[in-house]
């Protein structure tokens, strides 16, 4: 039995409303989701909000009210739009949460806990006071290294105060050695720094990079190479009070820092993790924890470094996480507008609650898995939007579909012979291959493109992956592209008036084929567009029994030839009307 899948997104933080990046990510996810649960694997999908902060206590300030009215009120502008999207997730993280506030204050504990014994410090966590400049926005002091070459600091870091301030600092670094230590010691246990980059090029000369797509991982090794300081982790209470307060034996007036709160919301969350629990053989997390973890965390560019790239492993190995215990992080890149990045202050935002409205949820579905590849930048278009939906759906697919029917009704009342034999097409003008045999390859190079192979697993050139749903979506195009090739290069509409049982045979044969590619067409893209594989099932009258459940559909069945001999096909429905695209706009 395969192991579970575990798959968690970003926690969107709620001091403003959901964007198309947000769609983008949380579509993502879900179609990952969706797809271990067509092979038949346990998932666990979490999402969520992340809803502490002092941006959060200031956007509330500025609106006149409390924070947590302010927070539950964006919140639901989230998952209004998750249902209207169709995104199933198994677990919903809210910061505010009871249940996560418990976590992040008993983790807070652990790790002062863990005491050096030479000393009686905790290994992990210190106090000190800091005097230096502050960025409001990013919720961080900052270094010499943040300035530019003018030597200011950039508009990217919004207002920045110069500060003075006691706070709790958790080790990123390698402590200095107390006198008479072992230097190779150091407080932590091990240089966390040197871990995190031994830790890198272990899972990269493994086969397995910590971080996907690959070419991220450079980027954030020469991050971590630079990596100088520790993470503040508190905020004095005097000046925060929206977050989660440090536990007593901190002393008081100590609130947790938005990141480290955050990151936490993966324990939290987690199936099965008892908060309670350590992760010792003398008290261990309960099997279904264990089962699950490590999770694939789906998150942006702009929080890998150094949020989840750095300061999420380091805190997982305080905590006692092994090596082979850690996440892997599928990092996507943002969809942009004339190639500059959306922002609030440049009013080139996104919404893609009108979006679902004008066009559709299952048309915006698809046009975000399959007009951007994973891990690159893509320019946001709604023509390009229309375009791809009238293309692929409407003429591609939603062609084939009808004309498929439309030809069994009329020639064989919508009733199919199996066929013996093999029928030959002609997927690149330059060999022929058997139709099933071709199919079956095209459905290896899906699966290919939408999961992480193996561990040390050599993919076959022309197969790559991973997590590359757009390359999955062409490769169901093409199934649908070989289809509609078929009807012309054999004319069913010629081989019905002919009289021969050659002809009749090969009429069979060819109807049989397009039902049947349609058949495996709706599997593979119920995960992406789950409303019009179950009305491509509809049509073909198939598995009706299980209408509207996601049982309808198994990957397994995604081979030739499931369609019986003698199956009666449904009536045809226009499943993708055309999108007319908007009039242009008349020059004055």
């Amino acid at each position: 039995m395969s192991k579970p899948f575990f798959i968690t997104t970003a926690i969107d933080y709620t001091n403003g409303a959901p964007h198309i990046g947000h769609a983008y990510e949380k579509v993502l996810a879900d179609v990952l989701a969706r797809y271990h649960r067509l092979k038949g694997d346990e998932v666990f999908y979490l999402t969520g909000v992340d809803q502490h902060g002092q941006k959060v206590q200031q956007s509330a300030e500025k609106a006149g009210v409390e924070p947590q009215q302010f927070v539950d009120d964006v919140t639901k502008k989230f998952t209004a739009l998750w249902e209207k999207l169709d995104v199933k997730y198994d677990a919903w993280a809210a910061t505010t949460d009871p249940l996560h506030k418990e976590c992040v204050r008993a983790n807070l504990q652990k790790l002062w806990d863990d005491k050096d014994p030479t000393t009686g410090e905790s290994r992990w966590i210190y106090k000190k006071t800091q005097r230096g400049f502050y960025s409001v926005r990013q919720e961080q002091f900052l270094t010499d290294k943040e300035r530019g070459p003018d030597g200011q600091f950039g508009p990217e870091w919004g207002v920045v105060e110069e500060r003075d301030e006691e706070n709790f600092y958790f080790r990123l670094t390698q402590a200095p050695a107390a006198p008479g230590q072992d230097p190779a010691t150091g407080l932590p246990g091990c240089d966390p720094k040197q871990w995190l980059l031994d830790f890198i090029d272990k899972r990269t000369a493994d086969k397995n990079p910590f971080v996907v797509p690959d070419f991220r991982v450079a980027e954030l090794r020469n991050a971590v190479e630079k990596l100088e300081g520790d993470l503040c982790i508190s905020r004095p209470a005097s000046r925060l009070k929206w977050g989660i307060p440090f536990p007593e034996s901190f002393g008081a007036g100590f609130v947790t820092y938005v990141w480290f709160d955050a990151l936490v919301n993966y324990l939290s969350f987690a199936p099965g993790h008892d908060t309670n629990a350590g992760l010792s053989t003398l008290n261990p997390q309960p099997s279904t924890f264990r089962s699950f973890w490590p999770p694939l965390h789906v998150i942006g560019k702009d929080i890998l470094i150094p949020a989840h790239g750095v300061y999420w492993p380091i805190m997982l190995k305080a905590l006692g996480f092994a090596d082979e215990e850690m996440p892997t992080l599928l990092v996507h890149g943002w969809w942009n507008i004339a190639g500059a990045k959306m922002s609030k202050s440049v009013g080139n935002i996104v919404d893609p609650d009108l979006l679902a409205d004008k066009y559709g949820p299952e048309a915006l579905r698809y046009y975000l898995m399959s007009d951007i590849a994973t891990g690159r930048d893509a320019d946001f278009s709604e023509e390009r939007l229309v375009g791809c939906y009238n293309t692929d759906l409407a003429n591609n697919l939603g062609n084939l579909l009808n004309r498929t029917l439309n030809m069994s009704a009329k020639y064989r009342q919508g009733k199919l012979s199996k066929p013996i034999g093999k029928l030959l097409v002609n997927p690149d003008l330059h060999s022929q291959l058997d139709l099933a045999a071709w199919v079956e390859l095209t459905v290896r190079r899906y699966k290919a493109s939408m999961e992480r192979p193996p561990a040390g697993m050599v993919v076959v050139p022309g197969e790559e992956g991973p997590f590359m749903v757009d390359a999955a979506m062409g490769q169901i195009g093409e199934i649908a592209d070989q289809g509609n090739a078929l009807v012309e290069g054999t004319a069913p509409w010629k081989l019905a008036k002919q009289e021969s049982q050659e002809a009749a045979n090969q009429l069979d044969a060819v109807l049989y084929a397009l039902a049947e590619s349609l058949r495996i067409i709706a599997i593979l893209i119920s995960p992406v567009l789950p409303d019009a594989a179950h009305g491509i099932f509809d049509q073909l009258a198939w598995k009706l029994d299980e209408a509207g459940k996601d049982t309808r559909f198994r990957f397994a069945d995604a081979v030739w030839g499931g369609l019986p001999d003698g199956h009666i096909l449904g009536k045809p429905v226009p499943l993708f009307p055309r999108i007319e695209p908007p009039a242009p706009t008349a020059e004055k």
